[in-house]
């Protein structure tokens, strides 16, 4: 659902900014035939979306971190991955981006693993808020409880849950997920880390109002750096379509083989990313591709078609909600082209 009330203080971690900029248009899935593309047909579906927009202009990267305002906006890269391990690809897929709030995905999928599913629904909740995703309200009208892990609170929250003696411990356990499911070693991006720990007080307080509730049990200040600094790792277009595919592969990442999540958790994490994935925009989003998906603010986009591709685009233009404009475009024209929206009947 989406809301109209605003929050008007842009203070925080990972919150969608508001630009006067409209939101890219949605473009209604038309329904492909269920036939098997061969491995040129993608790439050329793959080529022609990177042609069709990497012109495009729209947007305008977040600023409200200071040192994503000054992220090259003419970074576009798009990879798509399928459960075999296939890669198709078009434009800059090296260049790094912080992952921002595509890390809530991979934080969830550790505490399902961990924790299960019955601990997420009653610690923190999975319905969307109908709030923008770094207000309060939400928190004082239900103390504490019925957020979603893609809010921040929830976020927050579901970083809080997972158990190490030391923030050094949890910290491992946050990026070796992160290191399984990309398929690699990734790293935090000091600057970013160090630019948004300096301007993440809302969230320090949003922490604290968890805490007083019994929502977060942890210490909220280790809590919310330790969410900082999962927003700062660095990623690139294939690291997240890695990410995706694995997903997409039923848990099983395509590229090494590891089972990383449990199969019988994939459906509840892509359901959350159905409902929440892209901020105020989320029901547009779904309602126009039925792609689970997670942006970030960072420019990456992530959307996935069970059982056939897992996708990332990396552009960090925004729209007004805070979704890679170029991302959304590219991604809904791929999906239509190659029959991805898992919503769609086969006739």
């Amino acid at each position: 659902m989406r809301s109209r009330r605003i929050d008007h203080t842009f203070i925080g971690l990972a919150m969608a900014p508001v630009f006067l900029i409209a939101p890219a248009k949605a473009v209604h899935a038309q329904v492909a035939p269920a036939v098997q593309q061969s491995t040129d047909d993608i790439q050329g579906v793959i080529n022609a979306a990177y042609d069709k927009f990497k012109t495009l202009r729209e947007g305008k990267n977040a600023d409200y971190i200071p040192v994503l305002a000054k992220v090259d906006p003419n970074i576009f890269g798009i990879v798509l991955i399928t459960p075999d391990g296939k890669v198709y690809a078009a434009g800059d897929t090296t260049s790094r981006v912080s992952i921002q709030s595509i890390s809530k995905v991979f934080t969830l999928a550790r505490i399902l693993e961990d924790s299960g599913e019955t601990v997420v629904r009653k610690r923190v909740g999975v319905d969307p808020t109908g709030r923008p995703f770094n207000s309060i309200y939400p928190i004082e009208e239900h103390q504490g409880k019925d957020q979603n892990p893609f809010v921040n609170a929830g976020a927050i929250a579901t970083t809080s849950m997972i158990n190490g003696a030391t923030p050094e411990a949890i910290w491992t356990k946050i990026i070796t997920t992160y290191n399984d499911f990309a398929g690699r070693s990734l790293s935090v991006d000091q600057p970013v880390y160090k630019s948004e720990a300096e301007t993440n007080q809302r969230n320090r307080a949003i922490a604290a109002l968890m805490y007083a509730y019994g929502t977060i049990t942890a210490d909220p200040l280790q809590s919310t750096d330790l969410y900082t600094k999962q927003c700062a790792v660095s990623v690139n277009a294939k690291d997240l379509a890695v990410m995706a595919a694995t997903l997409a592969n039923n848990g099983r990442n395509p590229m090494t083989g590891k089972q990383v999540l449990d199969a019988k958790h994939v459906a509840p994490l892509l359901a959350v990313m159905s409902t929440s994935g892209l901020y105020d925009n989320s029901g547009e989003w779904f309602y126009a591709t039925g792609l689970p998906a997670k942006s970030g603010v960072g420019g990456g986009l992530i959307a996935i078609s069970p059982g056939k591709f897992g996708i990332a685009v990396v552009s960090p233009p925004l729209d007004s909600a805070g979704n890679s404009v170029r991302g959304q475009r590219a991604i809904t024209d791929i999906s239509n082209k190659l029959g991805g929206n898992p919503l769609a009947v086969r006739r």
